[in-house]
């Protein structure tokens, strides 16, 4: 006769009798006592359920991760961006439009202001320009010469064309000589008045002296009113010219006093005044 079977670990009833006590006791040994198989541990009821949702967690955010690196790479654009809400705008601000400045009318740009038109004057030197070439090279070189006949020497008109056409001076042809005069740029008043210092001090002369050396035909050969001017704007000392004038005919002509009084006055001689001569005689010691 076969031993009974004893029930399954999951059907056993400790207070059935004939099995032994509960598993991990000790069993007692005794008739109609048999060991009971050992029971399984008691199943942990719920551990599959958070296995699974931690394993969707895992994947959730395994999704959220891989959104968000597709988000950076892609340069962080939202492709449902929520819109902004304005916030509503504060009654106390004016915002009418006359709080805000009007915009300056912008004027023409410096360079692009219009282009000023050309003085007439401007245009004058390539004209003088094409009309020189038509001048003679003779006549240039007679033009040359009387500029330096009035600024160095500071001759008159008709000095220098004479001194132009002269065979002992320029030899320049008649027509050359006039051009040279007609565009001579020269100051006639100035020049006889240049002369005329020169007249007064280096050779003393008198008053009457230099006036009739200037307009002599042998002379400067200005005219009367040139050198009328020069007389009235010299600064010269009459006196003392006289007195100069005395002394060298007394150290160098061996003069006496009365013949230096009327070389001074003479109308062919220096003629000084009788007050300037008599002035002259009675300082010719001093």
């Amino acid at each position: 006769m076969s031993a009974p079977v004893p029930p399954e670990p999951s059907d056993a009833n400790p207070n059935q009798p004939g099995f032994g006590p509960e598993y991990g006791a000790p069993s007692t040994p005794g008739a109609g006592n048999v060991a009971p198989a050992p029971a399984a541990p008691p199943k942990k009821r719920g551990k599959g359920k958070f296995i699974a949702a931690g394993c969707g967690c895992l994947a959730i955010l395994a999704i959220g991760i891989g959104g968000c690196t597709a988000l950076v790479a892609g340069g962080g654009d939202d492709p449902d961006p929520t819109p902004s809400v304005e916030a509503p705008a504060d009654p106390s601000e004016d915002t009418t439009p006359e709080d805000e400045a009007p915009a300056e009318e912008e004027g023409p740009a410096e360079d692009e202001a219009p282009a000023e038109e050309e003085a007439p004057a401007e245009e004058a030197p390539a004209e003088d320009d094409a009309a020189d070439s038509d001048v003679p090279q003779d006549h240039k070189s007679a033009l040359e010469q009387a500029k330096t006949y009035s600024d160095v020497m500071h001759m008159s008109k008709q000095g220098i064309y004479d001194q132009l056409v002269s065979e002992y001076g320029g030899q320049f042809s008649e027509e050359a000589a006039q051009y040279a005069i007609d565009n001579v740029e020269a100051d006639w008043n100035n020049n006889a008045l240049e002369s005329a210092k020169v007249y007064s001090d280096t050779m003393h002369m008198s008053k009457q002296g230099i006036y009739d050396q200037l307009i002599s035909e042998y002379g400067d050969q200005f005219t009367e009113a040139e050198a009328q001017y020069a007389i009235d704007n010299i600064d010269a000392d009459w006196k003392q010219n006289a007195l100069e004038s005395a002394r060298v005919y007394q150290d160098e002509m061996n003069m006496s006093p009365e013949a230096i009084r009327d070389q001074l006055t003479s109308e062919y001689g220096d003629q000084f005044t009788q007050e300037e001569a008599d002035w002259a005689i009675e300082n010719l010691d001093s």
